[in-house]
């Protein structure tokens, strides 16, 4: 009797505890007691020991499972503990704010990341305070504000040029943004929000396991965008492709938009944005617009475990900066969504890449900067990487 009140014991703190992770311990214990109780005697109470103790041995290893798939714990750029990183990222995919896990120290730590595939130099931790590691839409919360100088369109293949060489740099990153804030430092001198409807009337298509999180509608002085975040559900890697079409009131075909997010891992979030010139809508906004999204093999590999992105806002700029720590060149699409409260106000298109080919050398690092158009208080970062394909 006293050992079936300790396997009941055992097996309920095992699976309050195994949220937590710790749980499979007396989980697994539990588990033994309840089958040597079950062939003693059997009895509804063993059963129910038996079932919450496979529980709690099982939740453990989805959430192992869900972090890691069936591979050994690695470093993902946090700086955690493979244990914290495995409660951190699905309690967070279930939509509850786990920034304390990161912490000071741990921010610290994706520096110290980025510090050693440099070369070392002094005085960094104070600079590493305004670095954020950006994966999945985290928030940073530092406001940055327009400049009264037109900004540019960035995210384009035309802007290669002006993004910023590592190689130009012969220390760290954390200079690299030293020397790009002197050129950037803007100062608040507009409070002009940007345009946007969320409310634009839409409908369309979504594939099977793909789901929208967040759905925008934004215009400026020459294009009209729609902007949709969604998150890959199929547990496989997939290349989306969507078709925008922009509608009157009476439902004709104003203009078409096809964009393209070339490898998206399961469980990733990212976003496609398309584009209507306001020349084909005759200067007017559509009544409403509709999208096709399908998904296909893609042709590349991904490459996201291997790539670390951060984003740091310096006035009205935005600074990204990617790291290749595989030993191939890969390519990286992000998108910036720059937010004022919860109204979208800007959306850019970044390409790091250090090479002309629009890529990151193996073991390198690149940077780029974009340019917001209105003031804004805080951003969101969605990236995809995958290999860079040599051409014939």
């Amino acid at each position: 009797m006293q050992l079936l009140v300790i396997t009941i014991l055992l097996s309920v703190l095992g699976l309050l505890s195994s949220f937590a992770l710790v749980g499979i311990f007396p989980s697994i214990i539990a588990l033994c007691l309840s089958i040597y109780c079950y062939l003693q005697k059997k009895s509804i109470n063993i059963v129910r020991a038996l079932c919450m103790s496979v529980v709690g041995v099982l939740v453990p290893i989805i959430m192992y499972l869900n972090c890691y798939g069936i591979s050994l714990p690695f470093d993902k750029g946090m700086g955690m503990p493979f244990w914290k990183q495995i409660i951190y990222e699905n309690y967070s995919n279930m939509g509850f704010d786990m920034s304390f896990l990161k912490g000071e120290k741990n921010l610290n730590l994706d520096v110290e990341h980025i510090e050693t595939a440099q070369n070392e130099t002094e005085g960094t931790e104070k600079e590493s305070e305004d670095l954020y590691y950006v994966s999945d839409g985290v928030v940073q919360d530092k406001p940055g504000y327009v400049s009264g100088t037109a900004a540019s369109s960035a995210g384009t293949s035309e802007e290669k040029e002006e993004s910023l060489d590592y190689r130009d740099y012969p220390q760290n990153i954390f200079e690299k943004f030293e020397d790009i804030e002197k050129d950037y430092d803007t100062k608040p001198v507009s409070g002009f929000v940007g345009a946007s409807d969320d409310d634009m009337p839409s409908y369309g298509g979504l594939p099977l396991g793909t789901i929208i999180v967040a759905q925008y509608f934004r215009e400026d002085d020459h294009n009209c965008n729609p902007v949709i975040v969604l998150q890959n559900k199929t547990g496989e890697t997939f290349r989306y492709e969507c078709m925008f079409t922009a509608r009157d009131s009476e439902g004709n075909e104003l203009a078409v938009s096809e964009r393209t997010s070339e490898v998206v891992p399961d469980e990733a979030k990212f976003v496609i944005e398309g584009r209507f010139d306001k020349s084909d809508l005759n200067g007017m906004i559509p009544s409403m617009y509709e999208f096709t999204i399908t998904k296909r093999t893609p042709y590349e590999k991904d490459m996201t475990d291997q790539v670390l992105v951060y984003t740091k806002v310096d006035g009205n700029s935005v600074i990204l900066a990617a790291e290749n720590t595989s030993d191939i060149k890969v390519k990286v699409d992000a998108y910036i969504l720059f937010f004022d409260g919860d109204e979208l106000v800007d959306c850019i298109w970044l390409i790091p890449h250090n090479i002309d080919e629009v890529c990151i050398n193996p073991g390198s690092l690149a940077t780029i900067k974009g340019d917001a158009y209105y003031k804004f208080d805080r951003i969101e970062t969605y990236y995809t990487a995958y290999e860079a394909i040599e051409a014939d």
